[in-house]
């Protein structure tokens, strides 16, 4: 192999992500709840939350240039774009993708674990933040510096799974003063606690919170590439 080739192997290399998939779907939580949003799913996760709804997304995958990513999201048609997972920060190459797509002109969500460093993503993009809560079995993993990286452009998100799991995220809330800081948002864990219970607990606390039904759930019941 010439110089010249092995250069081009290795730059080839150097612009690729693992994907487990791509696909056109309406936004199903957060800010952007409702909009018709291209969704570019990563493979890979160091965490093992136990309501996790993308295991399908831990291993697998096929390689992705950037450009080859660009080029499927515009075929969609759509100016919302969602970089998720897995967790999508646990691959390096995340933080050009990001940057890109926000050099395109669409409007960006990331959603992150928590786990792992914010402070490398593009401001331009919208970092929907988890706090695992101890339900979850990976509360230990939750990275309270990146609080402090967050803007009023940013979202926090808790699932809730039971009424301990409310009651020690809304303190997290409180004495943090999450509410100052950007959205934060509360889900209620599906099969563990009711939407209704999870929405009468945050009226009664006055919780400056807003509750959230996962829409792509109650439509299409977690059925991949939905």
């Amino acid at each position: 192999m010439t110089a010249i080739a092995s250069d081009a192997v290795a730059a080839s290399a150097a612009d690729r992500l693992k994907l487990t998939e791509i696909f056109l779907s309406l936004q199903g939580e957060a800010r952007d709840a409702g909009w018709p949003t291209v969704f570019v799913r990563l493979t890979g996760c160091p965490l093992r939350c136990s309501y996790c709804d993308t295991a399908y997304a831990f291993h697998g995958g096929d390689w992705w240039t950037v450009d080859a990513i660009l080029a499927e999201v515009a075929s969609h048609g759509v100016r919302h774009v969602c970089v998720t997972g897995g967790e999508p920060l646990a691959q390096k190459r995340c933080i050009g993708l990001l940057r890109r797509l926000c050099d395109a002109g669409y409007q960006v969500s990331l959603e992150t674990s928590g786990a792992l460093d914010i402070g490398a993503v593009d401001p331009r993009v919208s970092r929907v933040l988890d706090i695992k809560t101890p339900a979850s079995g990976e509360a230990h993993r939750n990275r309270w510096e990146n609080l402090a990286l967050l803007t009023a452009h940013d979202q926090i998100k808790f699932v809730v799974c039971s009424r301990a799991d409310y009651e020690w995220s809304r303190d997290i809330v409180l004495t943090k003063g999450l509410q100052h800081r950007c959205d934060v948002l509360f889900s209620p864990s599906k099969g563990e606690i009711t939407g209704r219970e999870l929405a009468d607990w945050i009226v009664a606390d006055r919780l400056p919170v807003k509750f959230q039904m996962q829409l792509h759930k109650l439509l299409w019941d977690d059925e991949p590439g939905r």
